[in-house]
């Protein structure tokens, strides 16, 4: 048995109680992720859901799935706490009929409610879902390693005649080859890196340089971070945006504190964004926030309350026209920020204390 699932099955159940519904139903990839310490679901990688569900009771703790999936889940990613109830992959109906049988027909809670026997999920489950007990800091670490050595292999031999198509797929090809999902591949070449926050791939050639993001998938758990390739020198100007923009993450980083909420670090970034001269920019994309068993948990914005505390992860993205910059941190016990996405081998700078990433020159 897999104690990190024990001790999830335990606050499932804690939850249970206090909601006095019969049963929960987890449906997302995020939620199935979490409850089986890092397993997936997950076939379609676009889609939300996946192809198994977890579902729990006082008494008992299942996987619902079908006959398609059910002989892979069981040899390949379920851990031993569950058991298995396997449909015909065309007899939906057969799933619902043995929750209902299994609930005597009453009240579920659910990721992703469906029906009129289903409630959302109280706010304290999800906030267990939030905080990375031990073991899944150290899957979190692996991720992390693993995402950004991706990121430095590949912009290492990028070229400038490249298409932005080229570097994406090149950046999907080193997270598969390390076991990851590539569940997004931001490029912005020279032309377009002025122009949009949220730039998906294009077949423009990058150019003098690229910007390349990833949000990397393992165990459930995302390595977000964004990195420069430029080739030959950036001007004056250029450089000094980037030079604003690690000023202006410091500032959020340092408040990166248990008991911080999220709005504190919201307005504490449209402070430093005018204080830099750029008091439209925490206007022109969101700024990150918590992270986890989704790229954002929790998108910070004036009126997020919610509290960071130890054992939550966070990736900000600040960013000006033609510059940014982020990696995935978590709240460690002694409120020190661990960067899970930094490789030493990528150029870096100190900033207050952190190394943080530069434009890497080819």
């Amino acid at each position: 048995m897999n104690e990190e699932v024990s001790k999830k099955l335990e606050l499932i159940r804690q939850t249970l109680r206090e909601t006095e519904v019969q049963g929960v139903r987890l449906r997302g990839t995020d939620w199935f992720a979490w409850a089986t310490a890092g397993a997936s679901n997950t076939v379609l990688l676009t889609a939300e859901t996946g192809v198994a569900e977890v579902f729990v009771t006082t008494e008992d703790a299942w996987v619902l799935t079908d006959e398609i999936e059910a002989q892979r889940l069981k040899d390949e990613e379920l851990p031993a706490n569950f058991k298995v109830h396997v449909n015909p992959w065309a007899d939906g109906a057969a799933r619902e009929s043995f929750v209902r049988d299994a609930t005597s027909g009453k009240k579920v809670i659910s990721d992703r409610p469906i029906s009129n026997l289903e409630q959302p999920l109280p706010p304290s489950l999800k906030q267990h879902k939030r905080v990375m007990m031990s073991s899944e800091l150290e899957r979190y670490r692996q991720v992390g390693q693993k995402a950004s050595v991706a990121m430095t292999e590949v912009l290492k031999i990028a070229k400038p005649t490249w298409t932005e198509y080229q570097l994406a797929g090149a950046g999907a090809e080193a997270l598969w080859a390390k076991g990851l999902h590539p569940a997004l591949t931001l490029v912005a070449g020279d032309r377009r890196l002025p122009l949009y926050r949220h730039a998906t791939a294009t077949a423009e050639q990058i150019g003098r340089q690229a910007m390349l993001v990833f949000c990397a998938r393992g165990y459930g758990l995302y390595a977000n971070l964004t990195r420069f390739v430029c080739f030959g020198a950036l001007s004056n100007e250029k450089a000094q945006l980037h030079s604003h923009v690690r000023e202006i993450e410091a500032v959020v980083l340092n408040l990166c504190q248990p008991g911080t909420t999220l709005d504190t670090v919201y307005h504490a970034l449209a402070q430093a964004y005018q204080q830099h001269g750029f008091s439209n920019a925490i206007r022109e994309h969101h700024q990150g926030g918590t992270t986890g068993y989704l790229a954002r948990e929790i998108v910070a914005n004036p009126t997020t309350s919610d509290t960071l505390t130890e054992g939550v992860a966070v990736a900000w993205n600040p960013s000006l026209t033609g510059a940014k910059i982020e990696d995935t941190f978590v709240i460690l016990k002694d409120g020190k920020l661990e960067n899970l996405t930094f490789d030493p081998n990528f150029p870096n700078v100190e900033v207050e204390g952190r190394l943080r990433p530069v434009p890497l020159y080819n």
